[in-house]
């Protein structure tokens, strides 16, 4: 059956491999692809399907209001699969009102318009929300995170993200918005920016910089490959129900001391260096503010309900992940430098 579709952040790191995955495998739905192309957005990422007939770009912002409005009488959308928010916990210690803006206003005009566009004729339509495991505040050395923990974030980007949670809710509970939302534990894999710990450290062993560890390097999180997310959210917006929300993990913790060790390990395979080459740049440097401690999912509902699970074990998804980027040098060498951003005048100007 035919569809239309706004996928929202899709030139970004998780987004690009939603707007990949649902273009090659849904031929009659059309995806649109609204992406503001900040820092983290790059139209690079889908080369590969940028020409496909059921394929559509549209720059914009989420928090400009009238345009979004604009949008959804353009294109008559049957579903919104909302992943656009400013994302990197470091910058929203920085900046925490462009977070606000990004993932709370943002989030709130696309509900807007949805409701409005939709009004009336719910039938068949879904606003699919998505967020982090981060909303749940931090774990002890026990207990894993379900869907009815309660919500206690700790940083200015997982109370903008919480936030924009209770929104998406109310609006289903206020006005009958049919929604899902998933809450997912750390990606890794291809085309993510190097701001995040693996491409950073990937990048930084390459050109033999130092590997700067928060505090003792004792901080615990779940890794979950990206190409699994992707597919997972496939899954929930077609089979989820509707007001429900779904954990998305990858039964994988890591500390992140121990996952930098291994990647240091198949670096220097990779790239042909001694044993312990890349484990001598760990430099430990201060703690960031309001450290949470350790995060884990429990995506057994997913998993029970749907079939979902992770396609690879960590340590194979890693050597992917660093096969990719050391394969892809001139991507990183475009992100890093800002001259990816010139890709976009080069094709839409």
């Amino acid at each position: 059956m035919s569809k239309t579709i706004l996928i929202t952040g899709g030139a970004g790191f998780i987004g690009s491999h939603v707007v990949r995955l649902f273009v090659n495998k849904y031929p009659d739905y059309t995806i649109v692809n609204l992406d503001k192309l900040t820092y983290a957005g790059n139209l690079e990422n889908l080369r590969d399907i940028e020409n496909s007939e059921n394929y559509i770009f549209e720059k914009g912002d989420i928090v400009d209001e009238g345009y979004i409005k604009s949008l959804f009488t353009k294109y008559a959308f049957d579903g919104v699969i909302h992943l656009a928010a400013e994302s990197h916990v470091d910058r929203s210690i920085t900046n925490p009102m462009e977070f606000i803006m990004t993932n709370v206003v943002g989030t709130v005009n696309l509900l807007n318009a949805a409701k409005n566009a939709w009004k009336g004729n719910e039938e068949g339509k879904l606003f699919y929300h998505v967020s982090t495991d981060e909303v749940y505040g931090s774990l002890g050395d026990t207990g894993l995170f379900l869907e009815t923990t309660p919500y206690d974030p700790q940083s200015p980007y997982s109370s903008s993200k919480a936030s924009s949670d209770h929104f998406v809710r109310a609006y289903g509970n206020t006005y009958g918005m049919p929604f899902v939302i998933s809450n997912c534990s750390n990606n890794y894999g291809p085309n993510q920016f190097p701001e995040k710990l693996l491409p950073l450290f990937i990048n930084n062993i390459r050109n033999g910089k130092a590997l700067p560890v928060y505090g003792d390097g004792k901080f615990t999180r779940d890794w979950l490959y990206v190409v699994d997310h992707a597919i997972a959210i496939d899954k929930i917006y077609h089979d989820g129900k509707n007001g429900e929300t779904y954990n998305i993990g990858g039964f994988n913790e890591w500390t992140n001391i121990d996952l930098i060790k291994v990647l240091c390990k198949q670096m220097d395979i990779a790239l042909g260096n001694e044993a312990g080459t890349a484990e001598g740049l760990i430099t430990y440097v201060k703690d960031r503010p309001g450290h949470d401690k350790r995060y884990a999912i429990d995506a057994n509902k997913l998993k029970n309900e749907m079939g979902w699970e992770p396609s690879l074990q960590f340590e194979e998804g890693l050597a992917k992940t660093i096969a990719w980027y050391l394969a892809n040098e001139e991507w990183m060498d475009n992100i890093t430098s800002g001259d990816y951003q010139n890709y976009y005048k080069e094709q839409y100007s």
